[in-house]
Parts: C-alpha cells; structure tokens; sequence
C-alpha cells in the first residue's frame, strides 16, 4: 500500500529521520512508536506528503507524489490528527462532509454517507449538527474519523487520535476502533507513544528511536527477540508492559 524507500527529513541542523526504509502492508495496521521526538509523527506526514522528504521516495502503491497527482491520492488516504482537527464554526455534519461537498456530491448521498458512518463510529445522529464545543472529546474525535473515512479511503492514517482523551472515554475508543478497522478491512497506520495502544492495534509495530527505526516487528517479537537493550527498556518503562493489554 506504502513503501518509503531510503527517505529522510531534516529542519536546519537537526535530523528528524535518517535514511529510512519502510514497506506498509495492505489490510494491516502499522503502529508506529518511539519517545518522543523520535520522528514518528514525521514519518506519518511523510507518507501523506504534508512534508517532503529531503532524500528518497514515498510510493502509493507503486506511484510517487507529484503535483499533477497529489489531490487524487490525497483523496484515496484519510488523516486523523491529535485534536481532531475541526472547525470550530461548523457542525459536526459540516466538518465531515466537507470535502465530499467540495467534490460536488448531491445533497442525497451526503446524507446517506453521514448516517451510515455515525452509526458505524457510534455517534448520536442528533449530534451531527451541533458544534464542536457542544461536543465531547470523544464525540469530536468520532467526527474526526467519519470526515477521514467519508471518501471511503483505501488507507487511513492516525497521528496521535486518542492521547488527548480521558482514560475511559480512550479505551472505549479503543475499542470501537478496534471494531472499525476489523470491519472495513483498511490498511491503517497509527501513531502512538502507547505501548499498550500499540499492542491492542498492531499487527506490526514500528519502534523508533531519534530518527531511526529500531525494530519492527509483532509485539510478541519486541518482548521476546528485542534488537537491542533499547527495546526492551522502552517496553518495560510503560507500567512493566507484559503484552497483555
């Protein structure tokens, strides 16, 4: 679905990712993890071409960026973001079907759209057209990701959805996402400094450190083959992670 091949990304003097190689499978969630500042949230934006890398190529399945391309891949990939990203002046309707009404759909299948994902991200039907401040943290983030998914995208990526939420409302969360992805089959790539989170999501998990990937792999092999003392530092520094979640 993606390949990044030898890519990187520097601002001024400070390396945010050295050469990197990574392939996306399809059907699959990526997790990728590391401290912070480890390049993780880079990488993401690397894939979607909110930046560009300074060397390497990022390929979408087997086609790289270009300006006569961008708007129609861009189209084929939905992003969450920490906060959600919406509008506070518009409602919750509003905020995900904005781009679809750019695109010109009609008035019919717009409503269409927006019932069934309301329903498949459980939010209130008579939430959608109330603003994000009369919302939830939650609720916003479901609004989020009915808006990432309303073009019905072949890859969905996440930088961060649930780490500004409370305990609670982040595991029930966690669990209708969990639901979501199993449903729709999407290639997704989560960004999370979790690695509880990173456990419960990933069928492959990326950890990153300063800039480079240290290990990839199922959770299973980052707690019984790590690739260095780093690893398992990391894992075990999380409340004593023991891979149950």
């Amino acid at each position: 679905m993606l390949r990044l091949e030898d890519v990187s990304k520097r601002y001024d003097t400070s390396t945010a990712l050295h050469l990197t190689d990574l392939v996306i499978d399809e059907g699959k969630t990526t997790v990728l993890i590391g401290p912070s500042g480890c390049g993780k949230s880079t990488l993401l934006k690397l894939m979607i071409n909110l930046i560009e890398p300074d060397s390497g190529k990022v390929f979408f399945k087997d086609t790289t960026f270009s300006a006569t391309n961008i708007l129609q891949i861009r189209q084929q990939m939905g992003y969450v973001i920490q906060d959600g990203g919406l509008f506070p002046h518009l409602t919750a309707r509003e905020n995900a079907t904005m781009v679809a009404r750019d695109l010109g759909w009609q008035n019919h299948r717009l409503e269409t759209r927006i019932l069934e994902l309301a329903d498949l991200t459980r939010f209130p039907r008579d939430g959608l057209d109330r603003y994000p401040a009369q919302l939830s943290g939650g609720q916003c983030q479901r609004v989020s990701l009915m808006r990432a998914l309303y073009l019905d995208p072949e890859i969905l990526l996440m930088d961060e959805p649930l780490a500004a939420l409370d305990p609670m409302v982040r595991s029930d969360l966690q669990e209708d996402l969990k639901e979501i992805f199993l449903a729709l089959k999407k290639t997704v790539v989560l960004v999370t400094h979790d690695i509880h989170e990173a456990g419960f999501f990933g069928d492959t998990i990326v950890l990153l450190r300063e800039g480079r990937i240290v290990q990839q792999g199922s959770m299973a092999e980052l707690l019984d083959a790590p690739a260095d003392p780093f690893v398992t530092r990391f894992v075990k520094a999380q409340h004593g992670f023991s891979g149950d979640r």
